[in-house]
C-alpha cells in the first residue's frame, strides 16, 4: 500500500507540474530562455561585427536586423525535455533536478551555437541561408533533443521509459493491492 501511495503522489505532483508549465503557450520557458539565448548570441556576434541589441533584435553593422523570434528560442524543445524528465517514476528529487539542468544547459549551448552559425552563414553567404536554416530547423533541432535525451539516459543510467513506466508502475501497484486484499479475505 505504501508503494502505491508513493507512485500516486509522485504522479500527482509531476503531471500537474507538466500541465502548469505548458500554460500560456509555454510562457515560462520563453521567459527564462529568451534572455539566456539572446545575450550570449549578441556577445558572440559582437566579436565579429559592429553589433547593437534592441530588445529581441540584434542589429548587425547598423543595417541588418536579426530578430530572435520564439522559434529561435526553442521553448517547445525545452518543454519536450521537461516532459521526458518528469514523466518517469522512481527518480530521486536531486537526481531529477540534475537531469533537468543537464538537459536544459545542453540544449541552451547547442541552440546558441546553432543561432550563431546561422547568423554567420547569413552574413557570409546569404544564398546558402535558406537551405541551411531549413536543415537546422527541421533536422538539427530534432537531433539535438533526441541526442540530449539519449545522452541523459546514458549519463544518469535511466532505466525507465517516460509515461510508460508510470503506467506500468501504477498497474503493478494496483495488482499488488488487489492481491493483498484477496489474501486477507481468505
Amino acid at each position: 500500500m505504501k508503494k502505491l501511495n508513493v507512485n500516486v503522489s509522485g504522479i500527482l505532483v509531476r503531471y500537474p507540474l507538466l500541465i502548469l508549465s505548458s500554460l500560456f503557450n509555454l510562457w515560462i520557458f520563453y521567459f527564462i530562455f529568451t534572455p539566456l539565448t539572446i545575450y550570449p548570441v549578441y556577445f558572440i556576434i559582437k566579436a565579429f561585427f559592429d553589433t547593437a541589441l534592441m530588445g529581441n533584435i540584434i542589429l548587425i553593422n547598423k543595417i541588418i536586423p536579426i530578430e530572435m523570434i520564439e522559434a529561435c528560442i526553442a521553448g517547445s524543445a525545452y518543454y519536450l525535455l521537461f516532459i521526458l524528465n518528469l514523466s518517469m517514476p522512481n527518480i530521486k528529487f536531486r537526481k531529477r533536478i540534475k537531469m533537468i539542468l543537464f538537459s536544459f544547459l545542453s540544449l541552451l549551448v547547442l541552440n546558441i551555437m546553432r543561432i550563431v552559425a546561422l547568423i554567420l552563414v547569413f552574413m557570409f553567404s546569404i544564398s546558402s541561408f535558406d537551405i541551411t536554416h531549413k536543415i537546422f530547423w527541421y533536422a538539427l533541432s530534432t537531433i539535438f533533443v533526441v541526442g540530449i535525451w539519449f545522452l541523459e539516459v546514458r549519463i544518469f543510467r535511466i532505466k525507465e521509459i517516460p509515461v510508460v513506466s508510470d503506467i506500468k508502475s501504477l498497474f503493478s501497484s494496483v495488482k499488488k493491492v488487489k492481491k493483498t486484499k484477496r489474501s486477507k479475505k481468505h
